[in-house]
């Protein structure tokens, strides 16, 4: 199944080898967005599958940017796995507490990816 993956992260490094991975190992059409701003925009109108979410970014954090997805009806459905190098004890019970379908701690494996993907819509 060919899926559309919107990865919104201000690393245009780390966009670029996810973006990559995906297309390779799945053939999947991915989107990207370097900042909250612009993820949330894209959300909207292009309708991912699912978003790939950072943390820390310049704009607005991923969190806040999170709740603005679960406050509008036309994403809130979008299952969002949020990308963190923030893996603290502390911070895994927030993101816990967060309905997120996942949590990926950077740096992760980009090939193992599409797999930690795909697991999350088979749940």
């Amino acid at each position: 199944m060919t899926r559309c993956i919107l990865i919104i992260d201000d690393d245009p490094d780390i966009r670029e080898a996810t973006q990559l991975c995906l297309e390779i190992t799945r053939g999947w059409e991915v989107i990207t967005a370097g900042s909250s701003n612009e993820g949330l925009k894209k959300a909207i109108s292009e309708q991912p599958d699912a978003i790939l979410l950072d943390v820390m970014m310049p704009d607005m954090d991923g969190l806040t940017a999170f709740e603005h997805m679960q406050a509008n009806p036309e994403i809130s459905h979008i299952p969002v796995i949020l990308l963190t190098a923030m893996a603290q004890p502390a911070d895994r019970r927030r993101y816990t507490q967060l309905d997120f379908a996942a949590v990926i701690t950077k740096p992760y494996d980009p090939l193992a990816l599409a797999d930690q993907i795909d697991s999350i819509f088979k749940e």
